[in-house]
């Protein structure tokens, strides 16, 4: 296990600069860079300001959220003089977003709304989430794992913590990782329904009025102690430990007493084997929201004191809230802080502030207005998102004491499943569909494969009226299918163990019929008429948070989106949680949604003309620890064995390279200890694109002797839902619930527009 990592290499681009020293050199002065938007109309709002970076002209024909990325690793790149073409398979790529392509969103709907013909396909591939990731591995040619982190506001800090987790576990030397988001209309919009936006420089712990919102990039070389020093890599510091968790109370709000940001906090601290009272600086999220900042106050006040021993500022009051790229932004200014031995202030501060937080904070340091010198040998970063999902990291200087927890050693299985499908809304129907031979259910006007979810379903799990009518359709099926696996399953949520039951969901579009609802509302009515009830609905980790609130889980929640292969990522990352984390039980989860516009979104792109069927649903694998299995008297149907990711970097929208998906193959077979001749069953990813079933057919040759099966044959191309189903469907063949298994081991195969390919081995119980 390579359990020391380190960074290696910054890049920053944000309000207040072009590159990381910039950028710091302003903050610790106090420089503020939230000023008038010149990039979204306003006229009409309540509040125009915000954390812009004028001086940062997109390239022509790119979108802003990926050229943000690409500046600021093209300098942390240079910045650590790692080579990534000496050994490309080692190095990976994870980016954080939470808006994504949302420059792009809002120019393909200015021209539809127009005129339909005039939207351009190659403005739908600028949209996702998951083309970030996927350009900034074409720049650099990156070809090891490359995902990205869709968690709103933490997925900065998720993807410098899921960097660390892959070198750690073995799968990366070195991963090119952080977060972009760009200012939009859809958030500037959206934080303006909600009232959340301050009409003044927002001012955290102080007057908190609401968020300014900001704009910028922020990237680490996170790379692996022994790799560094090969190399003879400059050291900034060092990654230790992490602590993800889930409030379960509400999709925009914190919880109010700060329970789930204390959790995180105190997990970061344990799993880096370090005390609070070690931690020198806090990073804290700040965004100068009511309801944040008082949350944010009383956890740190509850796992730090008030004595004033440990100094905490925002960077956000000067650079303002950059979504997704928060806590990577933040991190940059972390590990400068490390490096130089002084932390940045929290700007806007009066005597008078002051004397006021004495009284309500005691001797808390918020270093105010100006940087402070001091020792700096660990500094904990806090970043919280919509969906009630909390995110904690700890840095450190070099060979600082630490003594981070080790794997437990203990094997995965799957103990459930909850299938909204085409073929069926739970495990049990579609099992006995797929052995009758039942015919999906399909779109009677387009043909598509179509998953359907209604009141008796929202009934038979609990689900009030009052909460459902809140979800979208990818929240309904996401819902109902958590909730089902954990009855089928045998679980009960309580207090008792809520927090170790996490998430991992994999998306490959998110919410794209909210987005494109939201987005067209205000290009008809104004950015000032946001909706509100739409807006919480647009980020891509809405699904899983709703169901966490709906079960009551509140353990690791993480959201990825890297196309139609993110549901075997979320089985294969579930896996990797419950052997380095507290979690007893992962909720693995696929989700992709079918609607008009879907359709019309995927038709622009040539896909469906080029023979790709289009499905929806929802599918969650219950994975847990043998421990925990075994205490339960759970039944197992398959142990999840191994996984492997390999990237051919190919311009998103192509997949490319059919060694990659056997590059794919061999690494989980070699994980799992298994040989091609070993295998009895393969789920199959073809999808109807003649590239990618002549890169599947290639990749197949040595498996002749396998049942191969298609769970797209029944349900189309549901993309992170049909890879989900795939891991299902081979489980259930492996314990005989679907007929025609063979062996003692499957293998489970996805693939992703942008040249990603990964592969799973389950092994029969």
């Amino acid at each position: 296990m390579n359990d020391r990592v380190v960074i290696t290499g910054l890049g920053l681009v944000c309000a207040i600069g072009n590159n990381a020293d910039e950028c710091f050199d302003n903050a610790l002065e106090g420089k503020v860079g939230i000023k008038e938007v010149k990039s979204v109309e306003h006229s009409a709002c309540y509040a125009h300001i915000g954390g812009e970076n004028n001086a940062f002209v997109t390239p022509e024909g790119e979108d802003r959220a990926s050229a943000l990325c690409i500046k600021a690793a093209e300098e942390a790149v240079s910045d650590s003089g790692l080579n990534v073409s000496a050994d490309p398979d080692r190095v990976s790529v994870v980016v954080g977003s939470c808006v994504g392509g949302a420059v792009s969103i809002e120019k393909f709907y200015r021209d539809y709304v127009a005129d339909p013909a005039k939207a351009k396909g190659e403005d739908v591939l600028k949209m996702p989430i998951s083309a970030i990731a996927n350009n900034v591995a074409l720049k650099f040619g990156a070809q090891g794992a490359v995902d990205n982190v869709a968690n709103a506001c933490a997925a900065g800090t998720m993807s410098i913590s899921i960097a660390a987790d892959l070198i750690r576990s073995g799968k990366a030397d070195a991963v090119i990782a952080g977060g972009s988001d760009p200012m939009s209309s859809l958030a500037f919009s959206g934080f303006h329904a909600l009232h959340a936006l301050d009409s003044e420089p927002c001012r955290p712990f102080n007057k908190s009025k609401g968020i300014a919102l900001g704009e910028g990039a922020g990237i680490l070389i996170v790379e692996s102690y022994e790799h560094a020093k090969a190399r003879g890599a400059k050291i900034y510091c060092e990654v230790l430990g992490s602590g993800v968790s889930s409030d379960a109370h509400h999709i925009t709000a914190p919880a109010p007493d700060g329970e789930g940001m204390q959790a995180a906090m105190e997990r970061s601290i344990a799993n880096s084997g370090i005390k609070a009272s070690d931690v020198d600086y806090i990073n804290a999220h700040g965004t100068g929201t009511p309801l944040n900042d008082s949350s944010e106050l009383g956890a740190m006040l509850r796992v730090f004191g008030d004595e004033g021993k440990v100094s905490c500022s925002t960077t956000k009051s000067m650079i303002g809230h950059c979504l997704g790229a928060a806590g990577s932004v933040e991190a940059v200014m972390c590990v400068k802080a490390i490096e130089r031995g002084i932390v940045p202030p929290t700007a806007g501060y009066t005597d008078e502030d002051i004397a006021a937080m004495r009284e309500k904070a005691g001797n808390f340091d918020f270093v105010p207005n100006k940087g402070k010198s001091r020792k700096v040998e660990y500094v904990q970063s806090n970043n919280y998102a919509f969906g009630g999902n909390n995110a904690s990291i700890i840095y450190a200087k070099e060979d600082a004491p630490r003594a981070l927890s080790e794997p437990n050693g203990e094997r995965v299985f799957v103990t459930g499943f909850g299938i909204v499908s085409p073929l069926g809304g739970t495990a049990e129907q579609y099992a006995a569909n797929v052995n009758a031979g039942s015919e999906a259910n399909r779109c009677e006007n387009c043909g598509d494969y179509v998953a359907t979810v209604g009141k008796e379903d929202f009934d038979s799990v609990g689900i009030k009226l009052n909460f459902y009518r809140k979800l979208d359709k990818l929240s309904q099926m996401t819902c109902v299918s958590g909730k089902r696996a954990l009855v089928n399953a045998g679980i009960e949520v309580s207090d008792d163990n809520s927090r170790v039951i996490g998430i991992v969901a994999g998306t490959s579009d998110g919410p794209q019929t909210d987005i494109a609802n939201f987005q067209k509302g205000i290009i008809a009515a104004g950015t000032q008429a946001g909706s509100a009830f739409l807006f919480p609905n647009t980020v891509y980790n809405a699904a899983p948070g709703y169901l966490s609130i709906a079960a009551g889980v509140k353990g690791y929640n993480v959201t990825l989106s890297n196309g139609a292969a993110s549901g075997n990522a979320a089985v294969a990352f579930a896996a990797r949680v419950l052997r380095t984390t507290q979690n007893d039980v992962m909720l693995a989860i696929g989700a992709d949604e079918d609607s008009e516009t879907v359709h019309m979104l995927y038709e622009k792109t040539g896909a469906l003309g080029a023979g790709l069927r289009l499905g929806d649903g929802a599918v969650t694998v219950v994975l847990e620890r043998g421990s925990s299995a075994d205490k339960r008297g759970a039944k197992k149907y398959a142990e999840v064995l191994g996984s492997g990711f390999a990237h051919c970097p190919v311009p998103f929208g192509k997949y490319g390279c059919a060694d990659k998906l056997k590059e794919a193959i061999d690494l989980a077979l070699k994980e799992a200890g298994v040989k091609a001749e070993d295998i009895g069953i393969v789920m199959s990813c073809e999808n109807g694109i003649s590239e990618l079933s002549e890169a599947v057919k290639s990749a197949l040759a040595p498996f002749g002797g396998a049942v191969v099966a298609n769970v797209r044959d029944n349900c189309g191309e549901c993309r992170a839902a049909a890879t989900a189903l795939s891991v299902a469907h081979a489980a259930m063949m492996l314990d005989g619930e679907i007929k025609g298994g063979k062996g003692d081991y499957a293998l489970v195969l996805g693939a992703s527009v942008g040249g990603s390919y990964n592969a799973v081995v389950l092994g029969k119980v």
